[in-house]
């Protein structure tokens, strides 16, 4: 089981690199689109914060979690759309303070939790660790959107073994959401930032995905066409699987198109 201490240290400190691209952001500046269709770097903030906000509450209150989703979803996942759209010209200073005080309230609010508690969610319930894994894939995927908006390119960290790990862990769900058959051996091998290796599953397995860690954190984030990726994939089920990665819950997400 992942101790969750260092979890929350990872989440606070890739919560803190994005906080560095975006502290001294007027409001114009985070009208700035990003790739995602629609969003400002308003609209990512508003977007962390609104999730950060529902995560405190599966962690303190699972009742009120359960009604509160079956309040605001009950037409659909623009519920989505409603949470991120709470930034658009709202205040720098109220935006970027309500996203701070959320993510430490949710740190806190993890940190009281029984590890082996399960959370309920809107796919399948997680374990304080695995919530703050999935906290720090969002903060990193949405932190790329604000990165590639503002022209900046990140350098990547050995906290990308937790969104890859995420994305070996959702592979089966991503192949199930599609259709297709999720029980066969699946082998990842990664290169990490500093070139050491990052492996999972079956070493014997004919189904594996091969190259950079970030390629492969970029690949089931959506935030870059499988086409402008590094990545190798042999076998049938681990062909299928690249181009519908995901590691978020929820309908499959549109992607990116192609750079070139």
């Amino acid at each position: 089981m992942a101790e969750l201490k260092p979890l929350l240290d990872d989440l606070r400190a890739e919560s803190a690199e994005l906080d560095a691209l975006v502290a001294g952001l007027d409001r114009a500046a985070l009208a700035t689109g990003t790739p995602a269709a629609g969003w400002t770097i308003a609209h990512q903030l508003a977007h962390l914060a609104w999730t950060d906000r529902w995560s405190v509450l599966a962690a303190t209150d699972p009742d009120g979690f359960a009604a509160a989703v079956r309040r605001e979803f009950e037409a659909g996942f623009d519920a989505v759309e409603r949470g991120a759209a709470e930034g658009v010209g709202e205040p720098p200073a109220e935006l970027l303070g309500r996203w701070r005080d959320g993510r430490e309230q949710l740190a806190v609010a993890l940190a009281a939790v029984p590890a082996d508690v399960k959370l309920p969610w809107f796919g399948p319930p997680m374990k304080p660790a695995s919530m703050a894994t999935a906290r720090l894939m969002e903060t990193w995927a949405h932190g790329q959107d604000v990165a590639d908006a503002l022209g900046v390119v990140r350098t990547p960290s050995a906290r990308l073994r937790h969104v890859a790990h995420l994305g070996v862990r959702t592979i089966g769900f991503a192949l199930t959401l599609h259709g297709l058959p999720a029980d066969r051996p699946f082998r990842v091998e990664l290169t990490a930032p500093d070139g050491e290796a990052w492996s999972w599953g079956d070493p014997a397995a004919d189904d594996r995905v091969s190259g950079p860690a970030l390629d492969f954190c970029l690949l089931v984030t959506q935030r870059r066409h499988r086409d402008d990726l590094a990545l190798t994939a042999t076998g049938p089920t681990a062909q299928a699987w690249l181009p519908i990665a995901q590691t978020f819950a929820g309908p499959p997400g549109e992607g990116r198109a192609p750079l070139a």
